[in-house]
């Protein structure tokens, strides 16, 4: 196996286990999208997806490492998705 396809699998490994504890404890999209429209009003620059994942961590059941540089690919693409939203239901109003 490749280093490449290691790293896919890593990865999908990773993602596999973020959306089962998504589907066993639904309110943690409805928190984490409460948070990131709270704190997403502030701008979307690193300190303040710092200040979503930290406070995602404190009040469920996900742990996203305090610091950015330690995020593995769920925790960027979740962040990522939770701006994305965010942003387009912003755009709809």
């Amino acid at each position: 196996m490749s280093a490449s396809e290691i790293q896919k699998t890593r990865i999908i490994n990773e993602l596999r286990d973020f959306i089962r504890k998504l589907l066993q404890d639904p309110k943690i999209l409805e928190q984490s999208l409460a948070i990131a429209r709270q704190q997403l009003v502030e701008g979307n620059s690193p300190a303040v997806m710092a200040k979503i994942a930290n406070e995602i961590s404190d009040t469920t059941s996900v742990h996203i490492p305090e610091d950015p540089t330690e995020h593995s690919e769920a925790d960027k693409l979740f962040l990522e998705l939770l701006r994305e939203v965010v942003q387009e239901e912003q755009a709809l109003y």
